[in-house]
């Protein structure tokens, strides 16, 4: 194999579409690492399909990136299609992604990936759930909560364990971070709330490990040790590159949920 192949074989190239900020990095496959700066533009507003992927393109082009490509979405993903749309223009439901891009990015491979589920792929062989035997569940705590199942690894895809129901409501509007923002929650009383949607999650599941992620898994010492749960429990270790990684990951290696 010459030179170039290897590299390209090597690397990656993941984007992470979240409500505020779209975000690219070329990703080094064998460690997990960006190679170089990733590259932010805000999200557009509203942002519809088309408005979305014009700013994946250019963020493609910056990078002269003629790969496949990875893209991650606040949306349950079935074949490659949108079924939800959060923190999106809901526009995007119904919307197959790899169609979309014919005319964005001509030629190029597209995968699309749910971003919890993108987070817990890089998380799977990069991070903290590598070589982890069992039942694994990550959440994602932000606007709302995401997850993603693991087991014995492989992803099961789609799970939406932000929408269990605490007294009458959705998880995520009792225990998201925005939540505690919100309602000035202290980090113990934010605590006593997430303890209470993991226990109820453990009514169902019972995981060999919980993985934290999200923006506040960078302050984990400031909330996990008061959790009142059974189930060990720990940060991301890629933390806020993860749905890049993962994405980049999964167009490499042809994952497609």
């Amino acid at each position: 194999m010459t030179e170039n192949g290897l590299q390209s074989q090597l690397r990656g190239f993941g984007i992470d579409v979240g409500g505020s900020g779209i975000k690219g990095a070329l990703v080094d496959l064998n460690t997990g690492q960006f190679i170089g700066e990733r590259i932010r533009i805000a999200t557009p507003k509203p942002a519809t399909p088309d408005a979305v992927a014009d700013v994946i393109a250019e963020i493609t082009h910056r990078f002269e990136w003629d790969g496949p490509v990875g893209i991650t979405l606040p949306s349950v993903i079935q074949q490659q299609t949108a079924k939800t749309a959060a923190n999106i223009d809901k526009s995007w439901i119904g919307t197959n992604v790899p169609d979309l891009f014919t005319h964005h990015l001509p030629g190029q491979e597209i995968t699309v990936v749910n971003d919890a589920d993108a987070a817990g792929i890089a998380e799977l062989h990069f991070g903290a759930a590598k070589d982890v035997e069992g039942l694994i569940v990550l959440l994602t705590f932000g606007t709302g909560i995401g997850s993603a199942v693991l087991y014995n690894g492989i992803l099961v895809p789609n799970t939406e364990f932000g929408h269990f129901e605490l007294d009458g409501m959705d998880a995520e509007a009792y225990a998201s971070a925005a939540v505690r923002k919100r309602e000035d929650l202290s980090w113990s009383e934010w605590a006593a709330r997430v303890s209470t949607m993991l226990r109820g999650m453990e009514k169902f599941f019972w995981p060999e490990l919980i993985i934290a992620g999200g923006g506040i898994s960078r302050r984990y010492e400031k909330w996990m040790p008061d959790l009142d749960i059974r189930t060990p429990i720990v940060p991301t270790e890629l933390r806020n590159q993860a749905g890049i990684v993962g994405a980049a990951y999964a167009a490499a290696n042809g994952i497609r949920p």
